[in-house]
């Protein structure tokens, strides 16, 4: 069973409440504390998930669950409600960088993820969760490198934008080849013409 799937088990179906998506993080800048408020439980990991509960009114909530090294169970930690959320930065929307930041009403991290494509994945889900589950206050979702449904739908209009114009200026170019042909033909046509009545007046006159 790989980790996320036993986090889901552990920490949410208990509760009755199914993972949506978790990603696997570090903090960028370790927060200072004492050593008696950690216990002495020494190294650990850190997963940053996305729940919703099975039964309605639903609830969403992104939460901090971390295991410690040596164990095989999974601890629930700092939870926020998805309405919580305020901002979502990426960083740097022109590289794929691991950084992101979340900020909160009452809190703020900086991390850094396993890598690109799993925050891609992280920040491509919660960003679906936010349209779907909260009617307003949206959090701000900044420096992104994630094709949303609205990037999405621009970039199909876009495409067949592009390629009506490509399929008009065809279309003009063939009806310009067309023209500049119906004007040749007319014109030998016209040459025929004249060619007939010519050599008619001529066995004409010959034949006087």
């Amino acid at each position: 069973m790989s980790s996320k799937s036993a986090i889901n088990k552990e920490i949410f179906a208990p509760h009755d409440e199914r993972m949506l998506v978790a990603v696997q993080v570090k903090r960028r800048t370790r927060k200072k504390i004492p050593f008696l408020a950690t216990g002495g439980q020494g190294e650990y990991l850190t997963f940053i998930c996305l729940s919703v509960t099975n039964k309605k009114p639903l609830q969403v909530s992104i939460t901090k669950v971390k295991q410690f090294e040596g164990s095989s169970s999974f601890v629930r930690r700092s939870q926020w409600m998805l309405d919580q959320l305020r901002q979502v930065n990426g960083i740097d929307p022109n590289r794929d960088c691991v950084e992101f930041d979340l900020m909160f009403d009452n809190a703020f991290d900086q991390w850094t993820a396993g890598s690109p494509s799993e925050k891609g994945t992280f920040f491509q889900i919660l960003h679906n969760a936010c349209q779907r589950y909260l009617s307003d206050r949206k959090p701000e979702f900044i420096n992104c490198k994630v094709l949303t449904g609205n990037s999405i739908l621009h970039s199909a209009a876009d495409s067949v934008t592009s390629a009506v114009q490509k399929a008009s200026q065809a279309l003009n170019e063939r009806g310009e080849r067309l023209s500049r042909a119906e004007e040749k033909t007319e014109d030998l046509k016209n040459s025929a013409q004249q060619f007939a009545e010519t050599a008619h007046k001529l066995a004409m006159k010959h034949k006087c």
